[in-house]
């Protein structure tokens, strides 16, 4: 008899009546494969007092198949051999069904019957253990190897069993020989009990032992027991549906099929016909829907055309979109465009100031440094003369150098006046502004390089977003059209900041310091902006028209800033044709920048103005320096030291002449402050003291008097001057006193006449009085 295969799991004991094909098979007697498969419980009883034993086991398991169904089929297997004492009991024979677990099924002949036991006991659990365990016959065991040979052939299972290749090689082995099995006839049936071995014995006890802890690990084992009972039931289903008659492979097969088809309803031609007629039902009225619905869509297709040619046809909202449309169209490339080229402005115009500001710093230094060296030079002939030396002067080469440029420049100014027939100026008042011949060459060249990229900036874009005069155009036809629109818009804010990068793109090239500059007034963007403003179609009455402001604001948002670096950085205060131009250019501004009285021009007034009395300051601290010498060096009019005196006191004048032509921008006061107090009395008048009493004297007072603007003496009833004149004046009576015990009495009337001029009306007349001037009493009579 061939040995049974290893189980993949531990060892189960006799399942439930439920699993009705599970069962578990025999063994031989004594044989080695029962003593490795049988537990300690399951060995023979000892001969002697296993008979009460016996009638107590199957009550037990009685009781417990009635509380625990999964447990009853275990105890009743257990329980058989235990009866009559006898240690070899009959065992039933169980078939395994189940294909995931084991490979083949062993079947054992062998049953002991226990002559010793009552007849009556033993029948009843035959009986019993009969209606538990179903024992198949040998035709059925083999129509169950032919049946699974068929399907490991068509490899038609899928084995739980990792060791299935061994498993399935030992049942090839059994079903290619079935004959080596023994037969029932073969099978040897003891009769007798046979005696139990010492080792059977020590089981039996230690079996006794363990039943009463099995009772407590059972519950433990509940859970598992429970998961493997499903999956031997899962097992056994799946195999009862695959083939209901084992014995009848093929046509158990053909019931399964038969079978499965039972489970659906019946089905008649009526009802198909009625499922058919519902669906129809249903189709036709989604089908109505959707006509219903294209007739709808048809419908407001028609009715949108109908609008649009409506919409078409009423020509005045359709010219509202176009011209609305356009616009916001135009606006939006003005914008893109302007965007796009600022950088490129912004750059020339850094160039452009960059380069003019270095050459102002250029001439700034330059009469500087000439001024500290000469003065210098001068002190060291002092220093000579002092000393009575006869040693020759030590100068430097960059002094002896600077000297010899500033005697040539002038050498070339003189000769100059000469032939324009400017016989009256006087040294001291030029300016001084000449560059070198490669200096000027250098800064043409760059002027000329920063012009040409000036010209290629709008080379490449159309003139309606170039040209101020075309975009205003636009504009003047939006207000003209739809004038509540284009009020409602603020238009009148949007308008200079649109101008803003073209304002700056003309101003590039404009210097409001040079002679030959243009004009405010006569560059393009001022007419064009001048006008838009007179075309416009608002009371032109109205001081505080939106439009009217444009020009305004452009001036005080573009024209003042512009303005006011020239004045910080680039203006000469001693270069009277720079103020001159810049006054020109600034009176011009401004009273255009009044037109419309705000806050906004007030400060923007202030903008501009605060920086030029701030840039003359400067200029009065850094630039005005009248030395005094003694009257043994001066009075020689030829020599080093009077002319430089001379030269400086003409330049200090020249810069009071200058900063008093601002008399009607600048606010007096400030005026005052800087020409009379901080250069007049600081520095004119000291040098005046200095200088020797004469007609020269009274010349340079004449001069200061008529750079005074008549404007602060046009009162008629003014006896006195203004205070900061108090200085002057008495510096006047004190020249006239002296030039009244000499024989110079012309100069005295001159004196008279420039204290009448300013007003110091009192001062005259008792200077006239004190020295008997009678005939010079018509001369305060006329005023």
């Amino acid at each position: 008899m061939a040995h049974r295969p290893e189980r993949t799991f531990r060892q189960r004991r006799a399942e439930s009546s439920d699993s009705d094909s599970t069962q578990e098979p025999f063994a031989e007697p004594g044989s080695p494969g029962e003593q490795a498969n049988l537990g300690p419980a399951e060995e023979g009883l000892p001969s002697g007092g296993g008979r009460a034993e016996a009638a107590e086991l199957p009550r037990r398991a009685r009781g417990r198949s009635r509380g625990r169904v999964w447990a009853s089929s275990r105890h009743a297997a257990r329980a058989a051999p235990r009866l009559d004492g006898g240690s070899d009991v009959p065992e039933s024979r169980a078939v395994d069904l189940s294909t995931d677990e084991e490979d083949e099924t062993h079947r054992s002949s062998e049953s002991k019957d226990d002559q010793s036991s009552s007849s009556n006991s033993s029948s009843s659990l035959e009986e019993e253990f009969t209606s538990l365990v179903n024992i198949p016959d040998a035709a059925f065991i083999q129509a169950a190897y032919r049946k699974r040979e068929l399907a490991r052939a068509q490899e038609d299972y899928i084995s739980l069993d990792v060791k299935h290749a061994f498993t399935i090689s030992g049942m090839k082995k059994n079903t290619e020989y079935p004959e080596s099995e023994t037969d029932d006839h073969e099978n040897i049936i003891p009769f007798t009990t046979k005696p139990q071995t010492l080792r059977q014995k020590m089981a039996e006890k230690t079996a006794t032992r363990n039943e009463e802890t099995s009772e407590d690990s059972e519950e433990d084992k509940k859970y598992q027991d429970i998961w493997e009972q499903q999956q031997m039931r899962k097992a056994v289903k799946i195999t009862k549906g695959r083939d209901i008659d084992l014995s009848h492979s093929s046509k158990s097969q053909t019931v399964k099929k038969f079978d499965a088809s039972i489970s659906f309803p019946p089905v008649n031609l009526e009802i198909i016909k009625k499922q058919l007629n519902t669906r129809l039902t249903l189709l036709q009225d989604t089908h109505r829907s959707h006509l219903r619905e294209y007739e709808k869509y048809i419908q407001d297709v028609k009715s949108s055309k109908s609008t649009i040619q409506n919409l078409e046809n009423s020509s005045n909202q359709v010219l509202n979109f176009k011209f609305y449309k356009s616009m916001k169209v135009y606006v939006e490339n003005l914008i893109d465009c302007l965007n796009k080229k600022i950088i490129n402005i912004q750059e020339i115009e850094s160039a452009m100031h960059a380069l003019l500001v270095k050459q102002a710093m250029i001439f700034t230094k330059r009469r500087q440094d000439e001024l500290k060296h000469e003065s210098a030079y001068l002190q060291q002939l002092s220093r000579k003369a002092e000393t009575s030396t006869n040693r020759s002067l030590a100068i430097d080469e960059k002094t002896q150098w600077i000297l010899e440029e500033i005697e040539s420049r002038r050498a070339r100014r003189r000769q100059a006046r000469v032939l324009s027939g400017n016989c009256t100026h006087q040294e001291g008042t030029s300016s001084d502004d000449e560059l070198s011949s490669a200096d000027m060459i250098d800064f043409q060249k760059s002027q000329g390089d920063i012009l040409e990229d000036h010209k290629k900036i709008f080379e490449d874009v159309h003139d309606d977003f170039c040209n101020i005069q075309n975009i205003l155009l636009k504009f003047q036809q939006w207000r003209e059209k739809f004038p509540d629109s284009y009020y409602e818009a603020f238009i009148s804010l949007c308008i200079p900041k649109l101008l803003n990068p073209l304002i700056r793109f003309q101003l590039i090239d404009w210097n409001p310091l040079k002679f030959d500059s243009i004009g405010l007034k006569q560059m393009p963007w001022f007419t064009s902006i001048a006008e838009f403003i007179d075309s416009s179609m608002e009371d032109s009455k109205k001081d505080d028209s939106s439009d009217k402001k444009i020009l305004s604001t452009v001036i005080s948002k573009i024209i003042i800033p512009r303005l006011t670096d020239f004045v910080e950085f680039i203006w000469d205060p001693l270069s009277t044709s720079q103020t001159t131009n810049l006054i020109t250019q600034s009176r011009m501004i401004l009273e255009e920048h009044s037109t419309c009285e705000n806050e906004v021009i007030s400060k923007g007034k202030q903008d501009l103005l605060k920086p030029i009395a701030s840039r003359m300051k400067k200029a009065i601290d850094d630039d005005v320096f009248i030395p005094l010498y003694p009257k043994s060096a001066v009075e020689n009019r030829m020599s080093p030291h009077s002319k430089f005196q001379e030269r400086q006191f003409w330049s200090g004048l020249k810069l009071f002449h200058n900063i008093l032509l601002w008399n009607e921008l600048l606010p007096e006061d400030t005026l005052q402050e800087l020409g009379l107090g901080k250069l007049l009395n600081r520095y004119l008048i000291i040098a005046l003291l200095n200088a020797i009493p004469g007609p020269d004297v009274v010349k340079k007072c004449n001069q200061i008097a008529a750079c005074l603007p008549e404007k602060w003496f046009q009162n008629s009833a003014m006896r006195t001057s203004i205070p900061q004149l108090e200085n002057f004046i008495q510096f006047l009576l004190q020249s006239a006193r002296k030039l009244s015990t000499s024989e110079i009495r012309d100069e005295v009337k001159e004196i008279i006449l420039i204290l009448v001029k300013i007003k110091a009306l009192n001062h005259a007349e008792s200077f006239i009085e004190e020295y008997h001037l009678d005939h010079l009493k018509s001369v305060i009579k006329e005023v």
